[in-house]
Order: C-alpha cells, then structure tokens, then sequence
C-alpha cells in the first residue's frame, strides 16, 4: 500500500563522539533496510504474484508416469473424483511430509495462485515435496526434467493422518426427523505433536494431553498454565494494565501553503492534547538518542500529497507507537515524554526549554548484583533471537496483510465501502466500535440494532481502499426485499386476501433479519479492524523494533577501551623512560604523561561501565519487554478472538433461529 521511500529521520551531523554525550549523533538506522533486505513494512512494494507453473513443465509431467502415492494422496481429498481440490485439501496433504511450514507454503504458491489445484499441479507439489526432503533444489525446471526423464520422485508422506468423517446433518419436518450423511465426507486430521522452542532454557512448557477441554499447554479454562519462565520483570497481571491512548485526527491548521494536520492525543490519566507530526519526529529522536539499547517502534513516514487510506494508516501507526513507549517498563518514566502528552503547546514548551540529549548510560550505573545476572551467554541468546528475526517479521508482515484482507472481504459483505474518509473535524469523529454481541435469547438480540452506532458516517478505519469495487451484497439485498414488499402492496382481491397478507409480513421480516445480520457484521468488522487487525500489527511493530535495536547495538556499542589500553601502557613505558633519563625539565614532561594516563584510565573505567549497562540493556529488553510482548499479548489477542468470535457467531445464529420461528406462522394457502 505504502510505496514511496521511507525518508531519513533527523540526525545531528557532528561526527565527534565523547562520552557522557549521546552516542546517537548520526543515524543508525540509515544502513538498515538493505542490511535486512529491505524489510519495511511502510515502504515494501507489494508481493508481485507467483509465477504460473509452465505449460511445458505440465506438457511434461502429463506424459511421465507418476508413483502410486501421488495417486493415492489425490483420491483421499478427491473422493468424488471431480480432478480438482482445494489450497487447504493441498496445504494439509503437504504438511504431513514433515517439511517446514515456509516450504509448504513455498510449494504451494509455487503450483497455484487459484483456490482449486488441479490433479497435475497437485502431482507437482508432490515432486516438489521430494525434492525437499531429499534436499535437493526446489524448482519447476527441475521437476519438469525428472519428467521428460520418467523419474519423478517419490515423496515421503504418512497418509494415515488423514482420516474420513462423515458429518450428520439433520432436517426436522412437521412428521419426523430424518437424519441425512452427507455425499461428500470431510477430513478430519490428527493433531500433530506441539513443540516448544525455549532458547532460555528455563524450563518447558506442559506437554498437550489431547484430552477433551484441553488448552494450550494441558491447561483447562481459559487462563491457562502460568509461564515456567521464573521472574519476568513486570509485575503480576501486567497485561491487563496496559494504559490505552488515542490519536485521532484533530482538523488542519496552517495557511494555504503550509497546512499540516494535527492530532488529538487522549490518555486515560492526561486528558487530550494536539500535536503535529513534526513533534512526533521529535519525540521519537529525543527518546532514540537517550535510549539508544532499547525496543523503540519505528513512526510511520511522511508523503507529500497523501491520500486518505495512508493518512489513516499513519494515525493507526502513531498511535501504535504511543501505546508501545507509554507502557515500556522504562522510557515510560522519560520526563520528555510526560511533557508531551500533557504540556498545551509543546512548541512553545521546546522554545523555552533546554532538552538533554545525554545517553541513559551517563547517568545510570548497574550495581554488581545486577550485573551477576546478567547471563554469561547472553550472546548466544542475543544471536538466536537474531537468526530469526528476519523470518519473524515477513511471517508477521503477511498475517497483516492476509488477516486486513480477510476482513475486509467480511465488511464488504456488510456495507458498500466509499474510498473518500469523513471530514477530519473534531466533531465529525465517532466512538470506537463497541462489542454488543447479545447471546442470550432471540428477544435481546432484536434489540441490537438501536443499540448500534450509527453507521452513515462511519469511522474512515472502517474504509476500503480507493481500488476496492466491492459491493454491498447483504444491505442490497434488504433493499431489494423492501422494495419488494412495497411494490406487492395490496392483491387484486382486495384486504381480505390473508394470503398475500401473511406472505409480505413475512418477507418485511425476512428483510428486519437481513438488516440485523449486516449490523452484526459491520459491527464484528469494525472490532476486528480497529483491535485484532492493530494487535496483529503491534507484533510485527515488536520484531521491526528488535531488529532495528540489533542494527544500533551493532553500531553504537563500539568504544575505544582497547586503543586506549595500549595508549595507556605505551605511555607508562615513556614515562618511566622519562623518569630515567632525567633530563633538564623531565619532571613537567613527567607530569603531562601521568595527566593523559590518568584520563585515559577514567575514559576506560566509564566506557567499561558503559559495556556492561549495554549488555544489561540488552538482557532487559529481551528477557523483559521481547519475551513479554511476543508470548503474553499474542496470547490476550488470540483469547480475546476467539471470545468475540464465538460471541458473534452465537448472535448470528440466535438472529436466524428468531426468522425461523417467526416465518412459521407464514401461510401456504
């Protein structure tokens, strides 16, 4: 969505560097995008489309001869023998071969880009699975050469795995109930066996027992198991105080050629305050050159020209950053930041304030007890989390994308999205979407809609994009039932026709039930963007800033402790010399050396100090922010989903059961 290049944040330009001053004074983000292969989730060009498998490649494998089990893995998600199945049918035949979920996914976008995979495309992600597993390379070309060679190869699957299950459906009529199988069964797959990867080596994880009702990690309930993980730095129920705040936009400001866009900042304890995205940058520039070994999110950029879809993309962004440094067990006690969020006019606050860039290093000291747990293999730890940092942020960066498209596929379902956002006046902004999901019985849930904001001038995060042609299916279908009604009005025979009667009463509350489930349905979108979709992308914000914080430790951390040892010693080696000699004026030459010896061994003694604040740093904010963040939120995110699912789908069924029993009475004659 976001093409246009991410610009350079603001950087001083001196190149000195002395200590007690920030170690901050050129930017050491600048290298990071082609370090980490370009990985910027505001900046990244769109996935181009895999390419199609080449019509000589299928020529090929047409005329080779295919080993049974690529026959028989087909029939098993092919029992009506229609020469087709699904992705999903694909993904999980693959997926009992023992490979890496990265190539099955590779394999399977390698086949196909349509829903349905064709007998030979599927026979192909076969060959590609041998391929793997003998591991050799994974390409079209060369399983297109193994078929002209009539070799292809022979995967190693367990196909017992899959397993038919024939799904009941019942049908009740007036005269008994019959209970029909279906034609067609479904598969029903084993549950492979989970595996914990704990590179603290703290303990692991209950094993999953399968027994009925289990959670993850054997734990009943919702709560779960308590993390085997001793002492994690942040105090008990630390998730469920979280402060929130809210960047919403705020109107324009400016004159005609130098209008710019202010934002309303409300926190729980603050109050609101506005602020450009200028005071933003600055913000976020102050807090990295204190804070240099810390997990700081990236701000989302700035374009000239916007459009409304990134100007909204940009306030969701802002206010990730926000929620992130307000609850960072650290840079949340910054008194700038404080300042920030309460001070009326931060400009004027800037012009008459002096601000302190000095590194938090200068005037923090660890105490032995807190350097003697800091790990000695802190290292390796450090170089685990790196070796898969890169990998964690394009899994992260496609469940974002994948998980926005998915909803918005639901939402335009619901309504008929416009590409233009409301006017960004203050008083034209409306509530969050709240969570309303009756279960109870059919009566609470009629009541849902007048309890429901009002949708005409919705919120622009509930917007498609400017390309999307999507239409509004449900609400067109409402419409058309209305009309329908109207347009019967009354029969030919006159109002005595209970017939005709009872028959548009039933359609106007067919079309009452329709216009319920697309309120349901706008609402659960519009949770879903604003809370799941923004926590998924916090997760990807996690890893982004984790591998930013590696691009300046690798920078930053540098210092001059073993130059100025030799300097040091080169100098005790002259000094004695001078002391020996005894030349005529030796002793003010003496006590100049002894000076520079004297300094270099404070220079040392506070940059070894600073050694070891970086490493409990780094400690700190893998074992205490990292580790938290990625495990506890993921797990409140997934929990509070699956509440507001299952919440949403009883309401959905409780709406159709209120139909069904209100068009019994609908007459046939």
């Amino acid at each position: 969505m976001f093409n246009a290049p991410r610009p350079t944040q603001a950087y001083g330009t001196s190149s000195s560097v002395s200590f007690g001053a920030s170690f901050v004074d050129e930017n050491p983000l600048a290298a990071s995008t082609t370090t980490y292969d370009g990985l910027d989730p505001w900046s990244a060009a769109p996935s181009p489309s895999p390419p199609p498998v080449p019509s000589i490649f299928t020529n090929a494998i047409a005329e080779a001869t295919v080993p049974a089990i690529y026959q028989q893995s087909f029939a098993t998600v092919d029992p009506t023998n229609s020469g087709e199945t699904s992705v999903n049918s694909l993904s999980r035949v693959l997926s009992t071969s023992s490979l890496p979920a990265a190539t099955v996914d590779k394999i399977v976008n390698l086949v196909s880009t349509r829903p349905r995979v064709s007998k030979l495309e599927f026979f192909v992600a076969l060959a590609l699975v041998a391929l793997a597993q003998a591991g050799k390379d994974v390409s079209v070309e060369q399983v297109a050469l193994l078929a002209q060679q009539n070799t292809l190869p022979e995967p190693t699957l367990d196909i017992s795995l899959l397993s038919y299950r024939a799904p009941a459906a019942t049908t009740t009529s007036s005269n008994a109930t019959t209970t029909i199988t279906a034609s067609r069964p479904s598969l029903s797959y084993g549950q492979p066996a989970a595996s914990t990867n704990d590179p603290w080596m703290t303990g692991r994880f209950g094993t999953y027992p399968g027994g009925a009702g289990a959670g993850i990690n054997g734990a009943g309930g919702a709560g779960g198991m308590p993390s085997s993980v001793s002492g994690t730095g942040l105090p008990s129920d630390w998730w469920k105080r979280q402060e929130k705040v809210s960047v919403q936009f705020g109107g324009q400001q400016g004159f005609v050629l130098n209008r710019y866009i202010v934002y309303g900042i409300t926190t729980e304890q603050r109050g609101t305050v506005q602020r450009r995205y200028s005071e933003f940058t600055f913000l976020w520039d102050c807090l990295v050159r204190r804070y240099p070994f810390r997990l700081l999110p990236q701000l989302p950029p700035k374009r000239i020209g916007p459009d409304e879809s990134f100007l909204e993309q940009r306030r969701k962004g802002l206010e990730r950053f926000l929620c992130f440094v307000i609850n960072h067990p650290v840079i949340k006690e910054d008194a700038l930041l404080s300042t920030f969020l309460v001070e009326p006019s931060f400009e004027q606050w800037r012009k008459h304030s002096s601000i302190s860039l000095e590194e938090e290093s200068a005037s923090k000291r660890i105490d032995r007890v807190e350097e003697m747990t800091i790990p000695s293999d802190l290292e390796d730890k450090l170089g685990h989390v790196r070796q898969r940092i890169i990998p964690l942020i394009e899994a992260w960066q496609k469940i974002c994308i994948l998980g926005e498209r998915l909803i918005r596929k639901r939402e335009a379902a619901a309504v008929r999205s416009t590409s233009t956002r409301p006017s960004l006046m203050p008083h034209l902004r409306l509530p969050p979407a709240r969570r309303i999901y009756s279960t109870s019985t059919a009566a609470n849930l009629i009541r849902i809609p007048s309890m429901l904001p009002p949708f005409s001038s919705r919120d622009p995060a509930l917007s498609l994009s400017p390309s999307s042609t999507a239409q509004a299916d449900l609400s067109r279908l409402t419409n058309t039932l209305k009309t329908l009604v109207e347009v019967n009005g009354q029969c030919w025979k006159g109002e005595d026709c209970d017939l005709s009667e009872g028959v548009k009463q039933g359609i106007s509350v067919v079309a009452s039930h329709v216009q319920r489930h697309t309120d349901l349905l706008e609402l659960r979108t519009g949770v879903l963007l604003q809370d799941t979709l923004e926590g998924l992308k916090s997760q990807r914000d996690l890893y982004i800033a984790m591998r930013d914080l590696f691009v300046r430790h690798d920078r930053l951390s540098v210092d001059q402790v073993d130059r100025l040892k030799k300097r040091v010693d080169s100098n005790a080696i002259k000094l004695e010399s001078v002391k020996m000699a005894a030349k005529e004026g030796w002793q003010e030459e003496a006590e100049k050396l002894a000076g520079i010896i004297e300094k270099d061994k404070v220079t040392i003694s506070a940059q070894l100090n600073r050694r070891v604040f970086i490493r409990a740093c780094m400690w700190h904010e893998l074992r205490v922010v990292l580790h938290n963040r990625e495990n506890t939120l993921l797990t409140q995110l997934v929990q509070s989903f699956a509440h507001e699912e299952r919440d949403y789908a009883h309401s959905v069924a409780a709406n159709w059961v209120s139909l069904a029993q209100a068009v019994e009475s609908m007459p046939f004659e």
